[in-house]
């Protein structure tokens, strides 16, 4: 097998366990729907910084979520191309390195807190729309800068998940 296509299959792998991980947490932990939530997989949007299979990675694992959970088809379909936004920005620009966390937090709390407000909130009002994005706003904070930031700064010191490194 040739060196290149040793690295496609090795960040495919990356991305699919990425995927894997964010699909499961997801599913998992009762805070990851509504219009107060707090999706602790979203701590995974930071780790394209670190790994561009990432940004797959969470793409698919957002969009898989949604779908095996039976959400609306605009739920799975919007709130995963807002991952993938929200991934490619965190992976463009990172530096300072906090600012990683505030590109998942803006998108989330704007595009899945309206998508969250008009499909789940019973008697949706245009008055409510910024309580509802400032919930989920402050729910993808908690994920990306209290959860994600800290486990950012974790693999970069620490080298931890040795089969994610390149080589």
């Amino acid at each position: 097998m040739n060196m290149k296509k040793s690295l496609n299959v090795r960040e495919l792998t990356r991305a699919a366990l990425i995927a894997a991980i964010y699909c499961v947490v997801t599913i998992l932990w009762p805070f990851s729907f509504g219009s107060i939530q707090v999706r602790i997989s979203e701590a995974l949007t930071l780790l394209p910084v670190l790994f561009p299979a990432a940004i797959p990675g969470v793409s698919v694992g957002c969009m898989l979520a949604g779908i095996l959970t039976g959400a609306p088809w605009f739920d799975w379909l919007f709130g995963s191309l807002t991952t993938l936004t929200a991934a490619l920005l965190t992976r463009k620009y990172h530096k300072p390195l906090w600012l990683a966390a505030v590109w998942p937090t803006l998108l989330n709390a704007v595009i899945t807190g309206a998508i969250v407000h008009f499909a789940y909130v019973d008697n949706p009002t245009l008055s409510l729309l910024p309580l509802t994005m400032l919930s989920v706003g402050a729910g993808e904070a908690i994920a990306c800068f209290g959860l994600g930031f800290p486990l950012l700064l974790l693999l970069r010191k620490t080298g931890l998940f040795g089969f994610m490194k390149k080589g």
